[in-house]
């Protein structure tokens, strides 16, 4: 999977949005391992959740030419940057400004794809719609994570894929056991310590 162009974006536009990081490219890498499963599985319907600038929806449909992308953000320059991307590097993508997927409900996606604010804050810190929205993950780090486990059930296609990252803070066996819950198995397809953080990329299927 090639690293989308991101020379249109001004480093001034990241005061804003999420400036793309290792955990950034570190879901790329996943995607990329996970190549040849996903090529078997030709998606067509693939969302990104809470997309930040667009670089990993971006890749997945530069990787996936024929298949229909889809991202949200809560945060509005985030879902304006994530198109600017998209259009610099030939992809088609929608863009929806929303919390996590509010208006998909019943909708049926392939791939689904979340890269979350995973840093533990406090609670409070949760819930804007500006920058900290991509990293205040709230008690565990995992308040807005776990929202969105519950809605997943109902938004992945029955032979869907969920790829959701995580740090070793978030405990990532929970996540695993609220999933098994939903009747989904996991996979992990990538770990890394990045300095302070042990990232994993986890994958569920059904």
């Amino acid at each position: 999977m090639e690293t989308p162009y991101q020379n249109h974006i001004n480093k001034t536009d990241f005061d804003h949005v999420y400036e793309p990081a290792e955990d950034s490219f570190l879901l790329i890498d996943a995607l990329e391992k996970d190549l040849p499963y996903l090529k078997a599985k030709k998606p067509t319907f693939c969302l990104e959740v809470g997309s930040g600038s667009g670089v990993v929806i971006t890749a997945f449909g530069m990787a996936f030419p024929n298949s229909f992308c889809f991202c949200t953000d809560i945060n509005f320059k985030a879902c304006e940057m994530s198109l600017s991307t998209a259009l610099q590097n030939k992809v088609l993508l929608d863009t929806i400004n929303m919390d996590l997927v509010s208006c998909f409900i019943n909708n049926k996606f392939d791939i689904v794809i979340f890269n979350p604010p995973y840093v533990v804050t406090e609670p409070a810190e949760c819930g804007g719609c500006g920058i900290e929205a991509s990293w205040a993950g709230g008690e565990k780090g995992r308040e807005v994570t776990d929202r969105l486990l519950d809605i997943i059930p109902k938004i992945l296609s029955p032979d869907g894929t969920f790829y959701l990252l995580l740090i070793k803070e978030n405990i990532p066996l929970e996540v695993i056991q609220i999933m098994s819950k939903y009747g989904f198995k996991s996979e992990t397809i990538i770990t890394r310590q990045v300095r302070n953080e042990q990232q994993i990329v986890l994958k569920f299927h059904r």
